[in-house]
This record gives C-alpha cells, structure tokens and sequence, in this order.
C-alpha cells in the first residue's frame, strides 16, 4: 500500500498543476493573442472609456433608444452574474403578465403604432442578458425613435440596416441587430 500512495501524490501533484495552472495560463495566453477583444469581454469602447459589451444587453428605457429584449436577471436587468432564464412557462400567469406590461409599456410611449409587436420586445432570452433584437423588432421601434430623436424615419430605418448582421454562415440563428451598438450609433448622429 505505501508504494502506491507517494506514486499517486506525486499524480495528483502534477496533474494539479498542469489542469490547475499550465493549461489555464496558455488557454489565457493563445485567447489574448488569437481573440484579444473577445477575450476581453468583448467591450464597447466610447471615447476611450468602456460603456458596455457587444455581448451582454443594457437596459435603455428613454424613446430616444432603442429597447433590447426583457431581461429575466434580478435584482437588477442584464446583471451577468445572475444570468438564467425566468424559466416560466407559456401557461404560467407571471409570464403573461410580463408581456402584457411590456407590450403596455410600448403603447405608452407609441399609442398611434398598432402594429403586432415582435415577440422578442415581449419576452426575455435563455440567458436574460441578450444584447440583440430582431431585424423586426429594430423597424417596429423606428418610428418612436425617430419621432423622439427629430430624425427621417428613413435616416433611421438606414441605420438599422447598416447595423443589421446575417445569420452565422448563412444557416445559423436569425438575422439581429445588436441594440447597444445601434444606440451609440444613433447618438453619433446627435453629435455630428
């Protein structure tokens, strides 16, 4: 028996240190080198000063921006390190209730836009932190926004195309807009 144990200390020993510290560091070195702004957090830069990720939703509120998907994360929205769903199912009432809140919320500020809204204004994502919306829920928000803003529709309908991304290799998920990034371009807009 005492001939196995100092075989299996020294195992234990080298292979804590490789999984533990080797491996770890040159996975953190290789993804710094190969991927630095995704192993960066992928961060949203204005003026030198890191106002978000491109990965992780914001919570904007004002008419003048666009609004992301619900997000299912408490105590407070987009919180990543309380990433989850609600977990609600579509018979359950709090789901229901969410979605008529959000859908009275976009009436509010919008009472003339009839238009069916886009399921993802009205529900939260898997993770509750979704950065993108749907092409869709982009153009059903452009006219608030660009009475708010004092813009063209068109010059906003614009900015939502140029902003738009295809699916991952043509096949992949469905064409979004990442609404941070769609924002801050609208406030470069102001700026000019």
């Amino acid at each position: 028996m005492k001939t196995l144990i100092r075989p299996m200390l020294v195992l234990l020993a080298l292979f804590t240190v490789l999984t533990g510290l080797v491996y770890p560091a040159v996975v953190t070195v290789l993804a710094q080198v190969a991927f630095p702004r995704a192993a960066g957090g992928s961060l949203v830069l204005r003026d030198g000063k890191a106002v978000g990720s491109s990965l992780i939703g914001q919570n904007f509120s004002e008419p003048k921006y666009f609004w992301g998907r619900l997000s299912a994360t408490a105590p407070q929205p987009y919180d990543g390190l309380a990433s989850g769903g609600s977990n609600y199912g579509p018979l359950n009432p709090a789901l229901t209730d969410a979605v008529k809140a959000r859908i009275q919320a976009l009436r509010a500020v919008d009472p003339a836009d009839i238009k069916a809204v886009p399921v993802d204004l009205v529900t939260a994502s898997g993770s509750g932190l979704d950065p993108d919306i749907s092409i869709a829920a982009a153009v059903y928000q452009v006219d608030r926004v660009a009475r708010a803003r004092s813009l063209p529709q068109g010059q906003v309908r614009d900015l939502v195309k140029r902003h738009g991304r295809g699916r991952l290799l043509g096949l992949l998920g469905e064409p979004r807009v990442n609404v941070l990034e769609l924002n801050l371009a609208l406030d470069d807009l102001g700026r000019r």
